[in-house]
């Protein structure tokens, strides 16, 4: 052996012992980090959460103010938060904004505002209450009021359209303005109600609700108009207190025949079209009014209410993919935790996250920085718990999440492989790998070059799992056919961790061949 051949053996074999060492103490370890710089991706699931502004500027995750919640029911839900994009959930987009974004917000961090220059404009897509045409069934519409006057004629909610009817274009509306200080609701033509048994149409064609609260300047309270398609009762209803109501049925009470409501054509919903003052937290549900979370029971009429949502709030990123054969070595994460405030960390993996349900595989409880043992899987999913203190003043947020794991290294192929043909049959035989991670060899063949879907060998189907071993004899080959052939090696920590292959070698089984 010449010089210069020593000198690559030499350096080959120092080459992958350091590579070894690097490997087993620094490549493999990895984290994924959720939040900070990068921002905060889609989550799985959220309950209660809004963005708010945490650690070094970024984004960071907190407890929704308590207001409304979007739930199953929720058709569009505008909370001002993002003074960019008030609309928070619903399938509507907005058309025209005028509005404000304003700070002076008694529950929340802000409110619309309203200088009368304009209004709040939306506009449904096809699903939706107002993008959709024909029957309807119940709906709610809410929102939270502080005027600065009260005038007369001050407009807070207006949607117009019109539908055929007895082949006739008929108009349509919802109209909420004041009126003497109070909120007048006039609606036209809203529902279905042409049918043979109904005995007085028109009182049904234009109906009016009145409020009877002065509707006090400076002073927040809360508006619903509402309609339960079960029932036929339309009802306003004024900080939980019923102000008017009547039964849209063919007798007008509640022995009658009951109506839906009969939409045209779908057109823009605005809030606020002549107004001053600031309005928040607005609604439209698929649902009859009911008193709202944070209304105390025990007053009624009296809004009781909390900054932070008392019941706490929860989030669940979406499963994280790592690598075959993972270890989770610790959850980190970046927050802040006020007196009497919590944060909870969980976290749970799998090598398929397709059957994970809300149980499975169970959540195990993390501290955060803790050294974690026996998470392991290609998928980990990690879920946050954050609790307010007891008087629903102050709520934890969290920053940064970081995901501390051990990436199992690949193992290293042969350094050399060769293939012997003989009669409808070749061998394969190889070097040991360098790499002490190994723990077996996967045989690849096929019969073009770099594609190893071999089928016909009696041994199975490519690859084969020949152990630890260094040769391998394939038979029942087609003689004069060529094949190719691979070697790679899998990991002695998890035989599902397989690493690159060998250089190719081809052999072509020949009847003269032993």
């Amino acid at each position: 052996m010449n010089k210069n051949c020593i000198k690559k053996s030499v350096f080959f074999i120092v080459f992958f012992s350091l590579y070894i060492i690097l490997a087993s103490d620094l490549l493999f370890a990895k984290e994924i980090k959720l939040g900070g710089k990068s921002g905060w991706p889609a989550l799985k699931s959220q309950e209660n959460i809004i963005k708010g502004k945490g650690r070094f500027g970024y984004d960071s995750i907190e407890i929704a103010p308590n207001s409304f919640n979007f739930d199953e029911y929720t058709d569009l839900l505008i909370d001002f938060e993002n003074a960019n994009n008030p609309l928070v959930e619903g399938d509507y987009y907005i058309v025209k904004n005028s509005l404000q974004s304003s700070t002076k917000t008694k529950f929340e961090k802000r409110a619309g505002l309203s200088r009368n220059l304009g209004s709040l404009s939306v506009k449904g897509k096809p699903g939706t209450f107002f993008g959709s045409e024909g029957l309807m069934g119940s709906f709610a519409i809410e929102f939270w009021l502080c005027p600065s006057v009260s005038e007369n004629g001050e407009n807070i909610f207006t949607w117009e359209s019109s539908k055929i009817e007895n082949d006739r274009l008929v108009y349509q509306m919802i109209d909420g303005t004041f009126k003497e200080g109070h909120l007048e609701w006039n609606i036209t033509n809203l529902f279905d109600i042409y049918t043979d048994d109904i005995s007085n149409p028109k009182n049904l064609k234009d109906i009016t609700l009145k409020g009877t609260t002065n509707i006090v300047p400076d002073q927040w309270s809360y508006h619903s108009l509402s309609y339960d398609c079960e029932s036929g009762i339309l009802e306003y209803v004024v900080n939980g207190i019923t102000e008017d109501l009547m039964y849209v049925t063919s007798t007008g009470t509640e022995q009658g025949q009951t109506f839906l409501v009969l939409l045209g054509t779908p057109s823009e919903v605005h809030f606020c079209k002549e107004y001053t003052g600031l309005i928040d937290d607005i609604r439209i549900l698929r649902r009859p009014y009911s008193a709202p979370d944070f209304q105390s029971a025990e007053n009624a009429g009296k809004l009781g209410h909390t900054m932070y949502v008392p019941t706490g709030a929860r989030f669940e990123t979406m499963p994280l993919m790592l690598s075959t054969g993972s270890k989770i070595n610790k959850i980190e994460a970046i927050t802040d935790i006020p007196p009497q405030t919590e944060i909870c960390l969980y976290v749970r993996s799998g090598d398929n996250f397709y059957g994970w349900t809300d149980e499975y595989p169970e959540w195990k409880p993390v501290e955060n920085g803790e050294e974690l043992k026996d998470v392991k899987g290609l998928y980990c999913q990690v879920a946050v718990e954050l609790f307010a203190d007891g008087g629903g003043n102050h709520t934890p947020s969290i920053t940064e999440l970081t995901i501390d794991y051990t990436e199992l290294p690949l193992p290293l192929p042969p350094f050399s492989v060769k293939a012997v043909a003989g009669n409808e049959k070749v061998t394969v035989s190889w070097s040991y790998s360098v790499d002490d991670t190994v723990g077996g060899y996967y045989l690849y063949y096929g019969t073009r070059p770099g594609e190893y879907l071999g089928r016909v060998a009696l041994e199975g189907e490519s690859p084969i799992n020949v152990g630890n071993a260094t040769s391998y004899t394939l038979t029942g080959l087609q003689n004069g056919k060529i094949y190719y052939f691979a070697i790679a090696s899998w990991s002695q920590f998890d035989d599902r961790v397989i690493g690159s292959f060998s250089k190719e070698v081809y052999a072509r089984p020949l009847e003269k061949l032993k």
